[in-house]
């Protein structure tokens, strides 16, 4: 048996080439132009003898036009709405001057064999857009456009990072232990070597690894993994740009990243101001810059330093009903009034500085105060962006910073750090001054398309299981 689908096919154009190359065509032309274009089929109506419709493909959509009287071409009036064909015509201009292809042959490249939404509404139920979100891209075309422009965000990002001298590398996904972040694991099981590992919540420590190692500036756009629910924010499996720079502290990551943060703005959308959540943003450098410190004492209207009682500031956390882990000291008080009251209030783009050491186990003591850290976060429209430290290097601090952390893992909380007994002994081996950057991609792909859940911006995100009896029909065909 023959199958009647071909199994290569050769288009010449694509429609978004064509309505630029001959936008200046006048009204009623013919061209002797032959044409090769496929796509979906979609749209079609009828006037007089004449069938219309629309080819669309990646790059946009054009008209289709066919004597509906000719044997050939009957076929084409009753084919199914977002079947894939491939034409072949001449380019012609209708009597209203709409850019058209006059068929003269044609053919079934894909059977369509389930409805397709209507294309003049879209894909308007929430759920069927993620779930099925093959179908979504082809009539929600802002969809694709935000997608298409998150990629093309990852491309921007990598080709400024190698201009700036930049090394792109590979660092694990599994993991023997949790560690370069505060975050629950997702664990997995490796059979034949009969232990346990974790996905990836950060790949920190194996990055500033290879700086040990002599690479002086490397980074990795990779997934991260963190056993988290979702949210309009949060995805479990997300994406992340991690950086770092031999030789360089955390000014020098905060130049850096309002930097990478303009110059993809301007290459995507042409402008460094964005809207966003109803306001415009301006992302030219450089940013503000404020302490931690100072917003929390704005907050709660007296001064909070790192001397500040752990008393006094327990009493302030609970008049403003922010909750704090049992464990928390000073520092830890500090950064939930900030986390819980601050953070989500600043507009930004601003640089919120100097953290409670005690929050900050992988960050250097700062340079002017040894309860804080030379750590920043990057927040805009009250979401955190990007976090950089400069870097820990001292090997027996590091090491004390890690048990810290495996004693309140082993007290119950899932999200602390393990010890790394052999990322200790690389920084025995020495770690230059280091400075590091990490930038959620999908937060800053929500910031420069304007959307306002991160589920927007990620091709297939995690969605809640699909119950047996939540299992509906596709939304009505497009009809003629």
């Amino acid at each position: 048996m023959t199958d009647p689908i071909p199994y290569r096919f050769a288009p010449t154009h694509h429609a978004g080439e064509l309505a630029r190359l001959y936008a200046a065509l006048p009204p009623a032309t013919r061209t002797e132009n032959a044409i090769t274009i496929a796509g979906r089929l979609f749209r079609r109506r009828h006037h007089g003898s004449l069938f219309f419709a629309d080819l669309v493909d990646e790059t946009g959509q054009i008209q289709i036009l066919a004597d509906a009287q000719t044997k050939e071409f009957q076929g084409l009036t009753t084919t199914v709405i977002g079947t894939w064909i491939g034409i072949t015509g001449h380019l012609v201009t209708t009597r209203r001057g709409e850019l058209s292809i006059q068929v003269s042959s044609w053919l079934v490249l894909a059977c369509c064999q389930r409805p397709f939404p209507d294309t003049w509404h879209g894909v308007v139920d929430s759920e069927t857009r993620y779930r099925e979100r093959y179908l979504d891209l082809w009539v929600n075309p802002a969809s694709r456009r935000t997608l298409r422009m998150r990629f093309e965000l990852v491309a921007t990002l990598r080709e400024t990072l190698t201009a700036r001298g930049f090394l792109e590398v590979e660092t694990p996904i599994f993991h023997p232990m949790k560690g370069g972040a505060a975050a629950r694991p997702f664990v997995t099981h490796h059979n034949a070597l009969e232990t346990d590992l974790t996905l990836r919540v950060a790949p920190e420590l194996y990055l500033k690894r290879l700086i040990v190692g002599g690479f002086e500036k490397v980074y990795e756009i990779g997934r991260v993994f963190r056993n988290e629910g979702l949210s309009s924010r949060h995805n479990p499996e997300f994406t992340s740009l991690e950086l770092y720079e031999a030789y360089a502290d955390y000014g020098d990551m905060m130049t850096l990243t309002e930097h990478l943060v303009y110059e993809a703005a301007v290459r995507l959308t042409g402008s460094p101001l964005v809207a966003f959540g109803g306001r415009l943003l301006d992302l030219t450098p450089p940013w503000q810059r404020t302490g931690m410190l100072d917003l929390v004492s704005a907050h709660i209207g007296s001064p909070v330093t790192t001397a500040t009682r752990l008393e006094d500031l327990q009493d302030a956390a609970a008049r403003l009903g922010v909750k704090v882990p049992d464990n928390a000291g000073p520092g830890g008080v500090i950064a939930e009034i900030y986390e819980q009251c601050v953070e989500h209030h600043l507009v930004g783009p601003v640089f919120v500085c100097d953290y409670p050491r005690e929050v900050s186990p992988l960050a250097r003591r700062h340079r002017d105060d040894p309860l804080l850290a030379e750590r920043f976060e990057a927040v805009v429209a009250g979401t955190e962006l990007a976090n950089a430290f400069s870097e820990l290097q001292d090997a027996a601090d590091q090491e004390i910073q890690l048990r810290q952390q495996a004693e309140r893992h082993a007290s119950g909380d899932e999200e602390a750090m393990t010890l790394d007994e052999d990322y200790v002994r690389a920084l025995q081996i020495g770690l230059p001054p280091t400075g590091g950057l990490g930038i959620g991609i999908d937060r800053l792909a929500m910031l420069l398309t304007g959307s306002q859940a991160i589920r927007d911006v990620i091709a297939f995100p995690t969605l809640r299981p699909v119950r047996a009896h939540q299992v509906t029909a596709v939304s009505d065909p497009a009809t003629d």
